[in-house]
């Protein structure tokens, strides 16, 4: 099927997006360009964030049910381009599959790998999805003409917006769940847990934070030389599809192993627990235990807030599964160890050595690749904005309708094809 040309009308239709109201922006912005935009709501909390014309309502079961009605969707409204938010959730995956055999171009948003302003608008997904170059050659190559971006933030959000929205979006999927009775989550906890969570763990703000400063302070303070290992959320697809860990405790104890019996003996492990976290795992423990067992308790601290940032600076190296704080290191030229499949992980700008070798000597990121590759990740595959401030979505909004109604997605120079990186495999499960 020929792809239409930039000035013709083309169908966008709208999947699920963050619990924010960017989608219907887009959407908007959209229109006013020329194209019509439809969307295809699974639950109460999809309605309410599109509130807009084009809304139909899928009420039936996933699976072949659900292949049925969006194959049979996209034909009849003759979609052109596919917008979603998590490539891998179930329902997206069975879209995804019924859009390319239609040619159907696909284009995924999620939060910004430079964050915390930025936006990621990627061609069929990120991480083993992602088309972005992993040829240092190639990315150093596309990215000489691009200058150095403006890195000033431009836009800011609070918790208190992200948490509201949040709270908006999950409420009438609990409570109104008979309007779409045979929806399914692709989270791994019901809302209302995840919520109770939140809650003890905002009981308990202030005296973690004192810890955390206290604890930052320390490290800085001293000459003992320390590595940072920062936790992700168990739910996040960043863990599940795209690492060969089928559970967070896995690739703690994958680390927190090599770390006892490769790092040097005066060496320091700083586990961080994600900010987002829900707390119904205590990792706490979990960290404790095992570093117990492992006979390294002394030289394992654990870290619940504070200024990572000033961590990142003075660490010795940064081990991460695919978290964007790998990003963040990457940034400030400090060596990182990735362990699953991450944008980022590219020879000579992550350290390619084995878990076991990198802590006796972490490699730095060669200068001219990671100045290239920053350049050309936001040039190609990023844009300014956020999902949780008015600022910050309608700039957000307008930056990617720009890029789609003129096909620049992955542009200037940041598609390849096949995707250069392999979709980790799953380890046999374990115990933990």
């Amino acid at each position: 099927m020929a792809l239409p040309k930039t000035s013709e009308r083309r169908v966008f239709l709208f999947l699920q997006g963050p619990s924010s109201p960017i989608f219907a922006k887009i959407a908007g912005r959209l229109e006013a360009r020329g194209h019509h935009c439809l969307r295809i709501n699974l639950n109460p909390g999809d309605q309410i964030f599109w509130r807009r014309k084009g809304g139909h309502n899928f009420r039936g079961r996933g699976g072949d049910e659900w292949h049925a009605y969006v194959t049979s969707f996209m034909d009849r409204h003759g979609v052109t381009d596919l917008i979603l938010l998590g490539e891998e959730r179930p329902y997206h995956q069975i879209a995804i599959g019924a859009a390319r055999e239609r040619a159907v171009e696909i284009s995924v948003v999620e939060m910004g790998y430079l964050r915390p302003d930025w936006l990621t608008l990627e061609r069929d997904g990120m991480s083993s999805n992602s088309h972005f170059p992993a040829d240092p050659g190639q990315i150093i190559e596309a990215a000489r003409p691009l200058a150095e971006p403006d890195w000033t933030r431009r836009y800011t959000q609070s918790f208190a917006a992200e948490a509201g929205y949040d709270l908006l979006y999950n409420l009438p999927n609990v409570f109104l769940w008979f309007l779409f009775p045979h929806y399914r989550r692709h989270a791994l906890s019901h809302p209302l847990a995840e919520y109770a969570g939140w809650v003890m763990r905002l009981a308990g703000g202030r005296r973690r934070k004192r810890a955390a400063t206290a604890l930052i302070d320390n490290l800085l303070a001293g000459a003992t030389p320390f590595f940072v290992f920062p936790l992700q959320l168990q739910t996040d697809f960043q863990l599940r599809a795209h690492s060969p860990y089928n559970d967070q405790r896995e690739a703690i104890t994958e680390v927190l192993t090599s770390f006892a019996n490769y790092a040097p003996s005066e060496a320091r492990l700083v586990v961080k627990v994600h900010p987002l976290d829900n707390g119904l795992i205590d990792w706490q423990t979990y960290v404790a235990g095992l570093a117990t067992r492992l006979g390294i308790d002394r030289r394992i601290q654990f870290l619940d807030g504070g200024d990572l940032g000033a961590l990142l600076g003075r660490a010795a190296g940064t081990v991460t599964v695919n978290s964007t704080v790998g990003l963040h290191a990457l940034q400030i030229g400090k060596p990182v160890k990735v362990l699953g499949a991450a944008v980022f992980n590219i020879a000579k700008l992550s350290d390619q050595a084995e878990l076991d070798q990198f802590w006796g000597a972490p490699r730095p990121p060669e200068e001219t690749i990671r100045a290239a590759f920053f350049r050309l990740l936001a040039a190609a595959i990023q844009v300014r904005g956020n999902f949780y401030s008015a600022a910050g979505t309608d700039g957000g909004a307008e930056a990617i309708a720009q890029r789609l109604h003129e096909r620049s997605v992955n542009k200037p120079g940041g598609f390849v094809d096949p995707p250069p990186r392999l979709r980790p495999a799953k380890r046999s499960a374990s115990r933990f």
